[in-house]
């Protein structure tokens, strides 16, 4: 089994030491940096917009996964693709026409990912599993970090990667909500490959050390 991709979400760090925590997030064992954009609509939170994303960009060396909570993510596709983006996950809650989107996802010449909410089951994917490279799933109502993981999200891993495997989909599965070193295991089981985690690394005493034991996983490990 590969070790998962670790995704630190940038929503977590010090944002007056932004470029510090970049710099941070470079120098360890973390794979991508996940980039939450939060609209005050889709969610009841604001983050940030394109100028912290391009600072952000001037600094990373590890690509940057865009994750869009907001309305009508189709409008902005080629403004995040042109600030930096590698890959841009949209919301299939907020997508009207979702086929057409993850589209223009790959036509800027990035990864084209779908995120799920609690209340949408993964079934909804399947006729169109051909469309998307990555799929994530909340492990928590998102809009706000520090949430711990609802276990009823388990099993839609679970079945997400029964799904995808049977349509030969290559597609990566993730998780977004409440991973630190106690349930990280946990989702490592159920069949996922990348998985971001904001809390528990920005507010670790020791971030690097809390990457690395995130990356280590390999089964359930004991609270």
């Amino acid at each position: 089994m590969n070790p998962p991709i670790i995704a630190p979400s940038i929503l977590a760090a010090d944002f007056a030491n932004l470029q510090r925590d970049v710099e941070l997030i470079n120098r360890s064992e973390a794979d991508w940096f996940h980039v939450d954009v939060m609209d005050g609509v889709f969610v009841p939170n604001i983050s940030f917009g394109f100028p912290v994303m391009e600072a952000i960009c001037r600094h990373a060396t590890k690509p940057l996964d865009v994750h869009l909570m907001i309305v009508q993510p189709e409008r902005y596709i080629d403004a995040f693709a042109k600030a930096g983006a590698a890959a841009i996950t949209v919301h299939y809650e907020a997508c009207t026409h979702l086929h057409r989107t993850l589209t223009l996802i790959r036509e800027a010449g990035c990864r084209a990912g779908v995120a799920l909410n609690m209340q949408t089951p993964v079934d909804t994917l399947i006729d169109i599993a051909d469309a998307f490279d990555q799929v994530l799933i909340m492990t928590i109502n998102p809009g706000f970090g520090g949430q711990k993981l609802l276990p009823l999200s388990i099993p839609k891993v679970v079945k997400l990667r029964r799904l995808l495997t049977e349509a030969q989909s290559p597609a990566l599965i993730g998780v977004d909500g409440g991973i630190d070193q106690h349930t990280i295991g946990m989702v490592v089981a159920a069949g996922i490959d990348y998985a971001v985690a904001g809390t528990s690394v920005f507010g670790a005493a020791d971030p690097l050390l809390a990457i690395q034991t995130l990356k280590k996983a390999r089964q359930p490990l004991l609270a």
